[in-house]
């Protein structure tokens, strides 16, 4: 199923939480809507699934005009940061709600409902649960539940809303991949909402980044982490350094010295260089690109991040390995390996 979303605006009084967005999620794909608290990624979703109308705009199902439709004839499955399953009903009746309260005309008879209970159970590695109630799951336990009631009644979307948000670090990494698995043997159209970076990058088969109610970027996420088309998509998706430069011709420089950064397309002019901290590489003061003061150390991973103040426009911090550690207070300088160009302004 095709999801298409035209020109969506969607204001909450003088706040306009959605700014003429436009996207086409794929039949089949994984796609996260990814931004941080007030993008707009958990409106637009609302928007999909008839939870809210938008003041302007269009929502597609399929090439079907859905705009109109209420959230009840849309056949979408949704599945909520904190479960909402019913506590006085075990998992198994949890599983088949939806299918149960059909219209008589289209509810499943009880052995087709049964069946599709235990197949959702073994989906979602629960068999042998159907009769504990919520309270007796863990928390990763209760959203796969929640994910197997959303699948019960064969949506054409599936959406989830930060479906990871109130579990702990452990057991979302661990749904991750569960979700990951769960999605390619059903190859269901799903979109979900997340303001993890690594979340979305690690399950997303394309990510839509929001920021204050406009689409940013939307790609694969090598493409938006390698090919990132404004200044916000590259700092929201990891650490990045600015430092002032002009491009001259087909170079890039700062302070006179040209950096090994493609300037196909900009005009010569003032400009503006993020640097990613493994773009970085600390060298002697004398000839370096910019020069700073190491302010703090600290181990990530298998590699030390290295911050110094008075090199870029703000902060710098610069990846190196471990056999590396200059003192505190110490003078640096820095060589630019690599980074991104955009306008100033």
């Amino acid at each position: 199923m095709e999801i298409k979303v035209a020109n969506v605006a969607k204001e909450f009084g003088e706040t306009a939480a959605l700014r003429d967005v436009s996207l086409t999620v794929r039949p089949g794909e994984l796609l996260a809507l990814l931004g941080p608290s007030g993008s707009g990624k958990t409106t637009l979703l609302r928007v999909i699934a008839g939870l809210e109308a938008p003041e302007r705009g269009l929502v597609f199902f399929g090439g079907q005009d859905a705009t109109g439709l209420p959230v009840q004839k849309r056949q979408v499955g949704f599945v909520f940061q904190h479960y909402a399953l019913f506590k006085h009903l075990n998992v198994a009746d949890n599983i088949a709600y939806g299918l149960r309260v059909r219209e008589r005309a289209r509810r499943p008879s009880k052995d087709e409902i049964a069946r599709r209970v235990s197949e959702l159970l073994e989906l979602v590695q629960l068999s042998g649960y159907e009769r504990r109630f919520p309270a007796q799951l863990s928390g990763g336990q209760r959203q796969r539940v929640a994910l197997a009631r959303a699948l019960a009644v064969e949506p054409r979307v599936l959406l989830l809303d930060e479906p990871f948000g109130a579990l702990d670090a452990k057991v979302r990494k661990d749904l991750r991949h569960w979700l990951r698995d769960i999605h390619e043997r059903t190859g269901q159209t799903t979109i979900f909402v997340t303001h993890d970076q690594d979340e979305a990058l690690e399950l997303a088969d394309r990510v839509a980044i929001l920021s204050n109610g406009r689409l940013e970027q939307i790609g694969t996420p090598d493409e938006v982490q390698d090919r990132p088309q404004s200044p916000f998509v590259l700092s929201f998706l990891g650490d990045a350094a600015r430092f002032e430069a002009r491009v001259a011709g087909d170079k890039v420089l700062i302070g006179g010295k040209p950096v090994p950064v493609d300037a196909h397309g900009h005009g010569d002019g003032e400009v503006a260089l993020y640097s990613r901290p493994w773009q970085l590489r600390l060298v002697s003061p004398v000839g370096a690109h910019a020069r700073g003061v190491v302010a703090g150390i600290r181990r990530v991973g298998g590699s030390r991040r290295i911050e110094i103040h008075g090199a870029g426009k703000d902060k710098v911090e610069v990846e190196t390995s471990l056999s590396i550690e200059p003192a505190l207070g110490e003078e640096v300088g820095l060589e630019i390996l690599g980074g991104y160009i955009f306008p100033v302004g």
